[in-house]
């Protein structure tokens, strides 16, 4: 199991000590690092930062979202940043729910969203391919584009810049079990938002036939601190916002995965509390089971033991939110 580290999306202003996480974990090995937008900063740019100012670990966004770009506008970002990278990209992509893509980025949340994002990631395999101009009669992305308004004379076009790799990696972050299984028939991986080793049964059936090298990537909060309960209530706060904030009440990717994970009771009372404007009660209302199965907390014996059960599953790769360069060199020594 490889190792990355996952810097996410900035709060309110840059991430100071990403870039010195992210070259202290190029030193320990890790394989890969990486970044995610939500509706601030954006995925690639800070990618970039860190490709400039290290020279091994793999590069990768999780996730960048589908509504902020067009599919060739976001495989004309991944095909620039691998060949300044000197080929470490991985494209990891999101269609993220219906009040980001709506509220923010100003576009319709897709009818069909297992279509949308096939003909997504069908655009972006056709620019790196490079083999013919892009041709894509699709009900949500159609080149040439053929819409109502569409002056009928567009042209199919292929990128003037050669692609470095045709088979840069491309991943998904998927939530629902036909998402998953969809995942594994059209991607190169999946990014998994809460993994609990404990609960592989979960998403057995989306993944009975996985293709060779598949990846499957979780993000999992990581801190060697000596006080768990207090080690967890960062992980507390990241579902309270998820599970309550991140979505509509009668439509939260976030909290169904966490009612299929066996907390159903807990998702729903963690909806009710934040939306009635009760925040910090939300994020006391997580369990402190929940926020420990999906994480990795507590002196470096108890992390140890976890450990081993992440490694005995199908994850390839752990994606760590590690606050501190020590606990950045206790996970890669423990994974040794």
């Amino acid at each position: 199991m490889r190792l990355g580290l996952a810097l996410g999306y900035w709060g309110r202003g840059p991430g100071r000590d990403h870039l010195a996480l992210a070259t202290e974990a190029e030193r320990l090995g890790y394989d890969s690092v990486w970044t995610a937008e939500a509706w601030g900063s954006d995925a690639f740019t800070p990618l970039t930062w860190i490709a400039a100012h290290t020279s091994r670990i793999r590069l990768g966004t999780a996730i960048a979202q589908m509504a902020a770009r067009s599919p060739t506008a976001t495989a004309m970002h991944a095909l620039t940043l691998d060949h300044l990278s000197g080929g470490r990209m991985m494209l990891g992509l999101g269609l993220s729910g219906p009040q980001v893509v709506e509220g923010w980025y100003g576009r319709p949340f897709p009818a069909s969203p297992l279509t949308a994002t096939r003909e997504y990631v069908d655009v972006i395999r056709q620019v790196l391919r490079r083999e013919a101009p892009v041709l894509l009669d699709g009900r949500f992305h159609s080149h040439p584009y053929r819409g109502p308004d569409a002056t009928g004379i567009g042209k199919a076009l292929k990128p003037i810049t050669h692609p470095l790799r045709a088979d840069l990696p491309v991943l998904l972050g998927a939530e629902g079990p036909k998402n998953i299984a969809q995942t594994t028939r059209i991607a190169d991986g999946w990014l998994p938002l809460y993994w609990s080793p404990a609960r592989t049964d979960v998403y057995q059936a989306s993944l009975t036939a996985l293709p060779e090298n598949f990846m499957i990537a979780p993000m999992a909060r990581a801190e060697v601190c000596d006080d768990v309960a207090q080690g967890l209530l960062p992980v507390k706060a990241m579902l309270g916002f998820y599970i309550g904030g991140m979505g509509h009440a009668a439509r939260n990717f976030h909290a169904d995965l966490m009612a299929r994970m066996g907390y159903a009771e807990e998702a729903r009372r963690i909806q009710e509390l934040f939306l009635a404007g009760r925040k910090e009660e939300a994020v006391l209302a997580v369990p402190d089971a929940f926020a420990d199965e999906i994480s990795l907390i507590g002196p470096r014996e108890r992390i140890a033991e976890r450990l081993d059960l992440w490694r005995g599953g199908p994850v390839t790769d752990l994606l760590l939110t590690a606050p501190d360069p020590r606990t950045l060199r206790v996970l890669a020594e423990l994974n040794t």
